[in-house]
Order: C-alpha cells, then structure tokens, then sequence
C-alpha cells in the first residue's frame, strides 16, 4: 500500500497543485517533471519494454532481408556500396566488434544476392520485410493509442513506399551529411582541423534523428503534427547517441563478458544494443505522443475511468460535432481530431464510437473519419443515449437475478430520461452548436 499512496501523492503535487499555484515557479518546474514522471512510469509498467524485446526477436529475422532488399534498390543508383559504412555507424558503439559484425551481415547479403532463392525464396524474405514493418507500425500505434491498423491496401502502397523508397533517400541524406562532415569548412568551423582522429561523426547521429522523425509522422495510424514528432526524435536521438556513449564504454571494459561467452560474446552485445536502440526510440514516440497529447500525461496507458454520465455526455458531442460538420458540408472528422477537439484519450473515444456505430448512428470509414449514419432530422437524443446506456447483447455480461423493487425503480428513471429526450432530435442539437 505504500507505493500506491506515494504514487498518489506524486500525481498529486505534479498535476494538481501547480493549477493553484498559477504561473509560479512552482508550476513551470512540474511541466518537464509531468513529462519525465510519465515516461519513467510507462518504462516501469514493463509494455514498452516487451514491445522491444519482440522487435529484437523480429529484427534478427529480418535484418539480413532488409539490408537485401536495400542493397537491391540502391544498386540501381549506384549507391550500393553506401550500405556497409552506413550499417557500421549504426553499430558503431559495439567498437571493433560492430565493424566485424557489420561485414558479416553484408557477406549475408551477397549470399542471399548471389543464391538462386527461387519464388517460394522470394516470398519468404518479402514476408519478413512486410511483418517487420508490421511489428514497428504495431507498436508505434500502441505508443498512440491507436486501435485500428491501416487497411489492406493502405499496408500494400505504404509499405511499398517504405521497402522502394526509404533506403534511397536514406543513403543519399547519409552520403550528403558524410561530405558536409568531410569538409574542410566544416572542420574550420567545428575547430577540429587536424584532428581526423579524434573528430567525431556527427553522422549517424543525424540520420538516426531523421530516421526517428520519419517513423513518429509516418508509421502510427493516425495524424501525428511535425512539432512533437520533432521533439520525440531530438531527444530519442540525443538519448540514441548518449546510451551509445556508455555502451561504446562498457563494450571496452566487459572483458568478463568476451571471457565467459567467447565467441558469442558479440551476438549477446548485439541483442543488447539492439534492445536498447528499440526501447529508445519507443520512449521517444511515448514523448511525441504525450507532447501531442498532454492529457493523457497522467492516466498513461492505464484504463481511464469512466462514469455513465460522462459517457452519455460524450455520446452526445460527438454527434453533434459530426452533425454539424454535415450540414456545414466541410471534411469528415476523424476520431483522433474528435479526442482532440474533445480533449479525451482516444481509446475512451472509439469505444464510443463503434457503440455508435453498433447502433447505426454513424458510419466509421477504413481512415476512421466518422459521419453520421440517419437523417439528422430522424435521430432522436434519447436514441443517442440509448447506444451508450443499452450495449448490444452480449453473453459474456452477467446477467443478474431480479431484485423487483431495485429493478422497477431503475427501469423507471431508465424511462423517465428516455422521455425527456425523446421529442429532441440531433438536428435540433446541432442547430444549436456554433
């Protein structure tokens, strides 16, 4: 009981008293502790960290694939042999080890290029590619609440682009910021000329920020703004490049490590900065989604609770901001702008909607924009109601036994409510909305 009270107390100072306080110190001192108190919950809750563990154990099928596949793109830019360098800086905190790592993976690479696979062969690596990129759109969507994955055939176009696309504008932004790096402006600039050894390689730091900040705006199923995808990506990318750091330094000393494992001792780093690099950049899309969303700082992932009016309450504006969207004849809403607008997690939100929908009040479309599904003029307020308050049947909900004086007196305030709604339709309602 003592962790759940001091937790309690925490939530408290963070999120409550700062409002009191108005502009105080106090209060612009809670805002960036709001934000670390959540990410520090979320990694303890232990989801982020599983979500990486299963990118790791997709990352080994398909990383050998996925270089394949790139490498086969690129070649026909002539940038082909930009992979292995570019593969090594993205390694380079193993040391020595990440360059010998590095070229084993692309001697893989010439094996698979150089091996007849045939179409059973073909099909096989393509599949890992596609499940790998399900697995990061899959996780990126649970860091945003989100659902619903794309559809079918917005998976096959999109994936698509990623597969043909991502690795040539990667290459080529890597190429790119290889030679601004190389120059001697640059070096004049940074006052490291002369010091080719000890300069550092602001590179890959560079190209995993970008790589980041594509995979925050591009990969979640939902509308992500460019500001807080900036902030998660900076700072998972300064996270990236400090952990790097330590690793590079644990890499040097963990002499036990290469000692008792040997010749695996490699394979276990390898894991292990790879778990890292996953559980880094999931942190930073947690960061992008709670900059986006602030109001799910203090709930997190956990269950939001929920009361009967507060449903019924958010039954009723989602109706009417949908109906008012109709008759003004403008784009349909889509459930993450309503939770927006609405200021609510978006999973309270699309639970209300498919009860909506379950009751034929709106149509919910494969990009998730919502419209309404009757004649404005048709759809009672007590029908709106009556889709959050009676759920479609379900076996699984218990069924209690009769209590005739406790079941005659809800059946009679279930009624009286009905009533008084039941001449209003939503069209009188958006009417009255601005």
């Amino acid at each position: 009981m003592f962790f759940p009270s001091l937790r309690q107390r925490v939530e408290h100072w963070l999120f409550d008293l700062p409002e009191s306080l108005g502009g105080g110190p106090l209060a612009w001192l809670a805002l960036p502790l709001r934000y670390l108190y959540a990410l520090v919950r979320d990694l303890f809750r232990g989801e982020l960290g599983l979500r990486a563990m299963s990118l790791v154990y997709s990352s080994l099928f398909a990383l050998v694939p996925i270089v394949a596949v790139s490498f086969a793109v690129l070649q026909a830019f002539g940038y082909h042999r930009q992979i292995e360098p570019a593969l090594y800086d993205l390694l380079r905190p193993l040391g020595e080890q990440g360059q010998h790592l590095a070229s084993s993976i692309m001697r893989f690479v010439e094996n698979v290029r150089g091996s007849v696979l045939g179409t059973v062969g073909f099909v096989v690596l393509l599949y890992t590619v596609v499940s790998m990129i399900q697995k990061v759109e899959s996780s990126l969507n649970f860091v945003w609440h989100v659902e619903r994955p794309r559809s079918l055939a917005r998976r096959v176009t999109e994936y698509v682009v990623i597969m043909l696309v991502g690795p040539v504008v990667a290459v080529l932004a890597l190429v790119l910021l290889a030679s601004i790096e190389a120059s001697a402006v640059a070096s004049r600039l940074s006052g490291l000329a002369g010091a080719a050894d000890s300069t550092p390689h602001v590179t890959p730091y560079v190209m995993v920020i970008a790589l980041f900040l594509f995979m925050y705006t591009y990969m979640p199923n939902t509308r992500v703004r460019i500001g807080p995808a900036a902030v998660g990506a900076v700072s998972a990318g300064v996270l990236w490049a400090a952990v790097g750091a330590l690793f590079a330094r644990f890499v040097v000393y963990a002499t036990q490590v290469a000692a008792i494992y040997a010749g695996f001792a490699v394979v276990l780093l390898f894991l292990i900065w790879l778990h890292l690099s996953w559980l880094i950049l999931l942190v930073g899309a947690q960061l992008s989604f709670y900059v986006q969303h602030p109001e799910h700082l203090r709930s997190g992932h956990e269950e939001v609770p929920m009361t009967g009016a507060l449903r019924e309450r958010l039954a009723l504006s989602v109706m009417a901001l949908v109906g008012r969207r109709f008759l003004d004849g403008g784009p349909r809403w889509d459930v993450a702008a309503l939770a927006e607008r609405l200021e609510v997690p978006g999973t309270v939100l699309s639970e209300i909607v498919e009860d909506l929908e379950s009751h034929g009040l709106v149509l919910d479309a494969q990009d998730d924009t919502v419209a309404p599904a009757r004649d404005l003029g048709s759809t009672t307020l007590a029908s709106i109601l009556a889709a959050v308050r009676h759920e479609t049947p379900d076996p699984r909900r218990p069924a209690p036994r009769a209590v005739a004086a406790a079941d005659a007196a809800a059946s009679a305030a279930d009624d009286a409510l009905m009533a008084s709604q039941r001449d209003r339709t939503l069209l009188d309602l958006v009417r009255s909305v601005s």
